[in-house]
């Protein structure tokens, strides 16, 4: 003769702990801006032209190039401060990136997109040639510059060009954090303005103490 096993009364509440904050957080994920149009999966989205939408989508592309940089330092370069740096910046914006790309996916829009970058801001960009699609961003050339470099050359150009990377970074954060619609977005831009301005005079004080200019 059999007997049930009863599961342990903490191990039930746990369960129903688990579930309510999973509930909790999709409801969080459902947004409502005055923009908002159907998605098509019952959740309502930011509209495809909304600085929500525009931000997620080139501030991915951008975050994209900063951890290739940081990836292409590290194993250039055998300064720990500079390593440390880089590997913050890889699992930051890495991380970052992937909540803009999920904020996308939920609210039903595609991931890339034909329309000029930042035109969400008011003002488009022309991608050049070089690859340098938005301000910040390093050209080809200066990426293949930087996995050519070793020592000190890989890092003072590595921290010359996250420098202007997190400066043009910094400046569209600022714009999506007065200009979006849902909480999400306003959040994360304004963190992520505040983190990429300190990083920004972090980097200064590392170029100083290696004898170089920003």
């Amino acid at each position: 003769m059999t007997s049930a096993v009863r599961a342990p009364r903490s191990l039930v509440v746990a369960g129903a702990v688990v579930f309510l904050v999973a509930v909790g957080l999709v409801l969080m994920m459902v947004v409502r801006p005055s923009s908002a149009s159907p998605s098509g999966s019952g959740v309502f989205a930011p509209a495809e032209s909304s600085a929500d939408v525009g931000f997620a989508r080139d501030m991915s592309i951008h975050h994209q190039q900063a951890v290739e940089m940081a990836f292409i330092v590290r194993d250039r370069t055998d300064d720990e401060d500079v390593r440390r740096l880089g590997y913050d910046i890889i699992n930051t914006q890495a991380n970052q990136r992937g909540m803009m790309l999920g904020w996308l996916e939920t609210w039903g829009r595609p991931k890339s997109s034909d329309r000029p970058p930042m035109e969400w801001m008011g003002h488009t960009v022309t991608p050049r040639s070089d690859d340098s699609l938005m301000p910040g961003m390093a050209t080809d050339e200066q990426l293949e510059r930087l996995r050519a470099a070793e020592g000190r050359a890989a890092d003072v150009l590595f921290l010359r060009l996250m420098t202007v990377h997190h400066r043009a970074g910094a400046d569209m954060a600022l714009a999506a954090a007065g200009a979006a619609g849902t909480d999400e977005i306003r959040n994360l831009a304004a963190g992520m303005a505040r983190a990429q301005e300190s990083e920004t005079a972090l980097m200064a004080d590392m170029l100083k103490a290696r004898g170089a200019r920003p």
